[in-house]
């Protein structure tokens, strides 16, 4: 488990507009924040 303030394993995905996103070319450019919602697009 990642602890508060460690870095991030670095990896690529898309965004909300179907581009690739690398963490690696983030960093050192500002802070970085994940949000993950497992729960959004589940059926309730």
């Amino acid at each position: 488990m990642i602890q508060i303030g460690e870095k991030g394993p670095t990896f690529k995905l898309e965004d909300h507009l179907g581009r690739t996103v690398d963490l690696q070319d983030l960093l050192g450019k500002g802070h970085v924040m994940l949000l993950f919602y497992p729960l959004d697009f589940t059926p309730t």
